[in-house]
C-alpha cells in the first residue's frame, strides 16, 4: 500500500523542486493537478458511456426475449449440466451476470425453479458474463480499409450501431424494431464509452503502469483492489473493461493483473449476494450463497493453480511477465471464469449441501403458510423482467380468487349452523375476519408490484394484462369484503337473540346458492382463462338480479304482515344486498377477461352488456332461461306449499 502511495504521490501531486522561480513552480504544479482532474473527469465519463450502453443493451435484449427467457428457466430440469448451458446462454444474451441471478433468485422466490434447480444457472452465468471481455476485444483489432475486419473495428462499429439504432427507433418505430435499435444504440454507446476511457488512460500511461507494477509483487493488494473497485461500481464487466482499456494503450503484464482479475470475480458476487438478499427467503439466499461459494472456491483454486505451476516452473519467467493486450485480458479472465466451473459443475450437489448447511429454513409457518408463501412469490426481483413478474402476480390473484370463494363458503356455513353449534359459528366468524386481513394484503400487494412494473413495460400486451390484472384484483378484494359483510350480518342476527322466519330461510337459501355457483363459475373462468366460461356469467348474473328483487317483495310482504322481527328483517334485507353487489362483482370480471382479448370489449364493457341485454342472442336467451328454471323453480314450489 506505500509503494502505490508514494507512485500516486510522486507522480501527480510532488510540485517540481528543480526551479527557484516559486511561482512558476506553483503554477506548473497547478496545471498539472488541472490536468489530472480533467483525465480522470474523462475516465469517469467514458465508464459512465460504458456502463449505460451496457444497461440499455441488455434492457432491450430482455425486452425482446424476456418470455423466452422465462420459459428456457423454467424449464430447466435437475441436470445441473442444462441448468448450466442455459445460465450461460441468458447471461450472454442480456449481458450480465447480475441480472441472470437476479431473475433466477426471483423465479426460485416464485417457485418456478426449486434451489437445487439453480445451482447450475449460477455457475453459467458466472461463464457468460465473459462474453462482454471478448466483444471489447475488438478494439485491438488492426486492419486496413480493404479487409474485412476493417468493419470490425470498435472506431468504425461503434458509429454504424449509433446510426442503425436511431433509424430503427425514430423512423421505423414499431415494437421489434425500438427493441432491437435499442440494443444497437446501447452496443454503440458502450464502444463510444470505451474508446473514450482508453484515450483518458493512455494519457496516463506512465502513472497507470507504474500503479500496476505495484500489484506484481503484492498479489493480495491487487486482489483487494479488483473486489473494492467491482463493489464500487457494481459490474465486473465494467472494471474489466477499464484492464482491456489500459492494456489496449499501454499494456500490462500477466503478473500485474491475474490477481485484480481474480478480485473481480469475488466483488462481483458479493454485489449481487447482497442485492438478491434484500426481502429474500431462504431458498432465495441459498442461491446468492452458491453464488459466493463457488466464486470464493474458484479464487483460491486459481491462486493454489498458478503458485503451483510457478513454482514447478510450468509458468515461466517470460509468461509470467507477458505483456497482454486487451485480447489477452479477455483470455485470461475466460480462462478464470470457465476452468473453475467446469471441475466444479460435478460438485454442484456439494455447494447445495453447504448453501443449506449456511442458511437453514426458515420455521414453518401455521395455517396461513399457503398466503404468505403467495405473498413473498411477488419477487422485486422480477421487477424489470415483466412477463416473469406478471406470470407471478397472476398466480397471486388466481389465490385472491379461491380465498374470496372459501370466505364466501364460511359466511353461508354460519347460516346452516345458526342454530346447531354456537361456537363453531364463533370459530368460523374470526376466521373469516383474519383471513380477510389476509385477503387485503394480497390485494395491497398485488398492486404496488404492478404499479412498480409500469417503468420497465414496453409490450404492449404487457400493458394490456397488466391493467386487467388490476380491475381484476379489485373485483376479488370486493367479494371478499361482501362475504364479511354477509358474515357480519349474520353474525349480529345470532349477538341479538333474533331468527329469520322459516320462509325468508328457505328464500334466502335460494340466492345464496345462486351467488356461490356464480362465484365458483367466475373464479373457474379466471384461473382456466376460459371464454366459454366468463360468457356464462352475465345471464347468471342477471337471474340473481331479478331473484334478489323478488325475494325483496316477499320479504316486505312479511314485514308489513309482521310476520319476520324488524332487526332481523332490516339484516335479511342487507344480506340481499350484498348477494347482488356480489354477482355484480363477478359480472365485471367476467367482462373484463372477455376484454382481455376483444378490443371493442375492452374499455366498453358497460356498453358491451347494456348490448347484450337488448340483443336477440340466441347463447344468452339460452343460458338466461336455463338458470331462470334452475332457481326459479323452487321458489315456486315454496309458495305453492
Amino acid at each position: 500500500m506505500k509503494n502505490v502511495y508514494n507512485i500516486i504521490w510522486v507522480r501527480f501531486w510532488t510540485l517540481p523542486t528543480d526551479h527557484y522561480n516559486f511561482k512558476q513552480d506553483f503554477n506548473t504544479g497547478k496545471a498539472q493537478i488541472v490536468d489530472i482532474f480533467y483525465r480522470i473527469i474523462s475516465l469517469l465519463g467514458g465508464l459512465s458511456l460504458f456502463l449505460y450502453g451496457m444497461r440499455i443493451m441488455g434492457d432491450g435484449l430482455k425486452s425482446g426475449s424476456g418470455s423466452a427467457m422465462r420459459v428456457a428457466l423454467e424449464k430447466v430440469t435437475g441436470n445441473p449440466v442444462i441448468g448450466f448451458l442455459f445460465g450461460l446462454l441468458v447471461t450472454c444474451m442480456i449481458q450480465s451476470s447480475t441480472a441472470t441471478i437476479v431473475l433466477t433468485v426471483g423465479l426460485v422466490g416464485a417457485g418456478y425453479l426449486t434451489f437445487r434447480q439453480s445451482v447450475g444457472i449460477v455457475l453459467g452465468a458466472n461463464v457468460g458474463t465473459a462474453i462482454t471481455a471478448q466483444i471489447i476485444r475488438l478494439m485491438d483489432l488492426n486492419a486496413g480499409s480493404g479487409s474485412i475486419l476493417y468493419f470490425f473495428k470498435s472506431d468504425n462499429l461503434a458509429p454504424l450501431a449509433l446510426v442503425i439504432g436511431l433509424i430503427l427507433i425514430m423512423f421505423v418505430k414499431t415494437r421489434s424494431s425500438n427493441n432491437t435499435g435499442t440494443v444497437f444504440m446501447g452496443f454503440g454507446i458502450l464502444f463510444v464509452g470505451l474508446m473514450n476511457m482508453s484515450n483518458a488512460v493512455s494519457t496516463m500511461s506512465e502513472s497507470l503502469s507504474s500503479l500496476l507494477v505495484s500489484f506484481e509483487n503484492n498479489y493480495f493488494l491487487g486482489f483487494l483492489a479488483g473486489a473494492a473497485v467491482t463493489g464500487i461500481i457494481q459490474s465486473s464487466s465494467a472494471v474489466v473493461g477499464i484492464l482491456q482499456s489500459i492494456a489496449s494503450s499501454v499494456g500490462v503484464t500477466f503478473c500485474g493483473v491475474f490477481a485484480v482479475i481474480v478480485g473481480v470475480n469475488i466483488g462481483d458476487c458479493l454485489t449481487t449476494f447482497l442485492v438478491c438478499r434484500i426481502g429474500a427467503k431462504s431458498e432465495q439466499i441459498r442461491t446468492c450463497m452458491v453464488h459466493i461459494i463457488y466464486n470464493i472456491i474458484a479464487a483460491s483454486l486459481v491462486f493454489i493453480v498458478i503458485a503451483i505451476l510457478r513454482g514447478t516452473g510450468v509458468i515461466s519467467d517470460g509468461l509470467w511477465n507477458m505483456t497482454l493486450n486487451s485480447g489477452g485480458v479477455a483470455n485470461i479472465h475466460g480462462l478464470f471464469r470457465l476452468v473453475p466451473a467446469v471441475l466444479l459443475l460435478p460438485l454442484s450437489n456439494t455447494l447445495a449441501k453447504i448453501a443449506e448447511r449456511l442458511v437453514p429454513d426458515a420455521p414453518a409457518d401455521q395455517e396461513d403458510s399457503d398466503i404468505e408463501q403467495n405473498l413473498r412469490e411477488l419477487d422485486s426481483h422480477l421487477v424489470d423482467n415483466p412477463g416473469v413478474a406478471l406470470d407471478q402476480a397472476e398466480h397471486l390473484i388466481q389465490h385472491m380468487g379461491d380465498v374470496s370463494l372459501k370466505n364466501y363458503t364460511r359466511a353461508v356455513e354460519m347460516l346452516e349452523l345458526r342454530d346447531t353449534d354456537e361456537k363453531a359459528v364463533e370459530k368460523i366468524y374470526v376466521r373469516i375476519h383474519e383471513r380477510e386481513k389476509l385477503l387485503d394484503r394480497m390485494a395491497d400487494a398485488s398492486n404496488e408490484y404492478l404499479v412498480a412494473l409500469s417503468p420497465h413495460i414496453h409490450l404492449e400486451s404487457d400493458l394490456r394484462d397488466q391493467n386487467f390484472q388490476i380491475k381484476a384484483l379489485g373485483c376479488f378484494e370486493r367479494i371478499g369484503d361482501l362475504a364479511v359483510n354477509i358474515a357480519d350480518n349474520l353474525h349480529n342476527i345470532g349477538e341479538s337473540g333474533k331468527s329469520f322466519s322459516v320462509s325468508a330461510l328457505r328464500e334466502l337459501n335460494v340466492a345464496v346458492t345462486a351467488v356461490k355457483d356464480i362465484l365458483q363459475l367466475t373464479v373457474e373462468a379466471y384461473k382456466e382463462n376460459s371464454e366459454s366460461k366468463a360468457r356464462q356469467v352475465e345471464p347468471l348474473e342477471e337471474v340473481i338480479d331479478e331473484l334478489v328483487e323478488y325475494l325483496r317483495q316477499l320479504h316486505v310482504k312479511r314485514m308489513t304482515k309482521k310476520q319476520c322481527d324488524v332487526f332481523a328483517g332490516i339484516e335479511y334485507q342487507n344480506i340481499l344486498l350484498h348477494l347482488e353487489r356480489l354477482s355484480d362483482q363477478c359480472s365485471d370480471l367476467a367482462v373484463y377477461m372477455l376484454g382481455r382479448t376483444n378490443d371493442s370489449i375492452n374499455g366498453n364493457e358497460h356498453q358491451y352488456i347494456h348490448n347484450l341485454h337488448h340483443s336477440d342472442d340466441k347463447e344468452y336467451q339460452k343460458a338466461f332461461n336455463e338458470n331462470y328454471d334452475r332457481y326459479f323453480s323452487p321458489l315456486q314450489e315454496m309458495s305453492q306449499n
